[in-house]
């Protein structure tokens, strides 16, 4: 399967589906998607070893189109009412439940590996950034819910200061669960029912479990450098 032709495919559809859940024509999901796309094509040709893109990585590049829809309620917060907020609610959703699908399906034609899990991953960071920076400009937090969705790149930006929290983890359920946990809270978070105080009791309850989260890997780390 091409990337080109799959990550063109893609954003047509993207362009329809903003169009209608926006009822007017969008191209800012469009152009996030195709940098998304274009970075990603990048390391894909330079570290991808599989002869094929594989129903996998073509599920995950899915789900950062339906990531990028979320431009929209990011520049036009009032989307989040009504109709439309079910609508962005409900493409939160999806997105989320197609997280479960890749892995297994990378697994099960037998490519999974270390460029497809960071992939996945870099795909689920994306995703709750921004599900975080439309739940500030909804109004349903305060701009704190914005660490809800940045946590992991300041981690990142972390180990630029300190390189011995770049080494590797071992893998840990708890790390996976915690990720669902908050994405499940920031995709609740656009449902127009989702109003203060209740929906910041949910984010800050979400945050307080990253943040144990993070620490248990911090100081698993510490103790390792």
């Amino acid at each position: 399967m091409s990337l080109a032709l799959l990550a063109m495919g893609l954003a047509l559809a993207l362009y329809g589906l903003s169009w209608w859940l926006a009822g007017a024509a969008m191209l800012l999901p469009v152009l996030g998607f195709g940098l998304g796309a274009g970075v990603s094509g990048h390391f894909l040709l330079r570290l991808w070893p599989a002869p094929r893109l594989g129903y996998a990585n073509a599920l995950t590049l899915g789900r950062l189109a339906l990531a990028a829809l979320m431009l929209v309620p990011l520049a036009r917060p009032g989307l989040t009412e009504g109709a439309s907020g079910w609508g962005f609610f409900c493409v939160a959703l999806v997105t989320l439940a197609l997280d479960g699908v890749d892995g297994p399906l990378a697994r099960r034609s037998g490519l999974a590996g270390p460029w497809g899990a960071r992939f996945d991953m870099e795909v689920d960071s994306v995703f709750a950034l921004l599900l975080s920076a439309v739940a500030w400009r909804s109004g349903a937090a305060g701009g704190w819910v914005l660490l809800l969705g940045s946590l992991r790149y300041l981690f990142v930006a972390a180990s630029l200061l300190w390189p011995w929290l770049d080494a590797p983890l071992p893998q840990r359920f708890r790390r996976k669960l915690v990720c669902v946990v908050q994405i499940a809270v920031l995709a609740g978070l656009l449902a127009p029912v989702a109003v203060p105080p209740w929906s910041e009791v949910a984010a800050l309850l979400a945050l307080a479990l990253l943040a144990w989260s993070f620490a248990c890997d911090v100081l698993w780390l510490a103790r390792r450098r």
